[in-house]
């Protein structure tokens, strides 16, 4: 019988975690963590995720700092925000609310944000900190895949996983994070030749690339584990990048769009924050 990884359970539990350790640096060393939104432009997407990020931010007690900018600001004044959020010692974690308006220089932006305030994982010093194994920052989305794993004891040491997506934000991210469990890595992409086939291989196949319902049966082996972290808006509503009909009988695991990786994003991005504020104040929750 195929396990349906409940993403909505498991970032509930993550953010009662994030609470309880909100509560423990607050009354051992009298700090509250505070996260910096930026959101440039109107975006109604944009809009939408902003929001549910600082309603998670008021439901752990993590304090939210709101700076909605309009689509003209300059790439000048973003910067300047950028620099006033840094130096802000009650602000540990930056978040500026992707894709930027098309004048933006998305990569400047990314690389201005203190490493220690950014709670994203992608400035590339958090990046390569990732590659050389060491205690950085890291993407939210791939952190959230390796909570759900453990959360359903889902083993990783010497399993074959495949990632199929190869994205600074997802597909790269994820397969060092997966390595990092022993697992054995194969990223994948538009390009590879024998797609399916190659992935049909997968004892975990993690899938980031964007195409609605593009895995089907003929990519998973029977008793996969099945990770979705695609989230498409179609005429049918909420779909993933995988079939979920057609491939579900087949998994022995299965991530469900909506309701699975969705939600972890989100409580990671509470996790990283509190994280961070823990660091600043050379505080272990050990």
């Amino acid at each position: 019988m195929t396990t349906i990884i409940d993403g909505n359970k498991t970032a509930a539990a993550t953010k009662t975690q994030v609470a309880e350790r909100v509560e423990r640096l607050h009354n051992e060393r009298g700090v509250t963590p505070g996260l910096a939104v930026v959101l440039v432009g109107d975006d109604p997407a944009s809009h939408s995720y902003v929001a549910m990020k600082e309603r998670d931010c008021a439901e752990v007690g993590i304090t939210s700092f709101d700076h909605r900018l309009p689509a003209d600001t300059s790439q000048e004044e973003l910067n300047a925000l950028i620099d006033e959020l840094n130096a802000d010692e009650a602000v540990h974690g930056i978040l500026v609310q992707m894709p930027l308006p098309d004048h933006l220089d998305e990569e400047a932006v990314i690389e201005r944000i203190e490493p220690t305030k950014d709670v994203d994982g992608f400035h590339p010093q958090n990046m390569g900190g990732l590659v050389r194994g060491q205690d950085t920052m890291r993407a939210c989305t791939p952190l959230g895949v390796m909570r759900l794993l453990e959360d359903y004891d889902i083993a990783l040491e010497g399993k074959r996983a495949v990632v199929l997506g190869r994205s600074t934000i997802v597909g790269k991210p994820q397969a060092l994070l997966l390595l990092e469990k022993n697992a054995t890595v194969t990223t994948a992409h538009s390009r590879t030749k024998d797609l399916a086939g190659l992935c049909r291989e997968a004892d975990i196949l993690v899938v980031a690339i964007g195409q609605p319902k593009m895995v089907d049966e003929t990519y998973v082996k029977e008793g996969a584990v099945i990770i979705d972290v695609g989230i498409n808006r179609t005429d049918e509503g909420l779909v993933g990048d995988v079939d979920y009909d057609m491939v579900e009988s087949l998994a022995s695991a299965i991530t469900p769009v909506p309701g699975g990786v969705g939600p972890m994003t989100r409580a990671m991005l509470m996790s990283n924050t509190v994280d961070a504020c823990a660091k600043s104040v050379d505080y272990s929750f050990d």
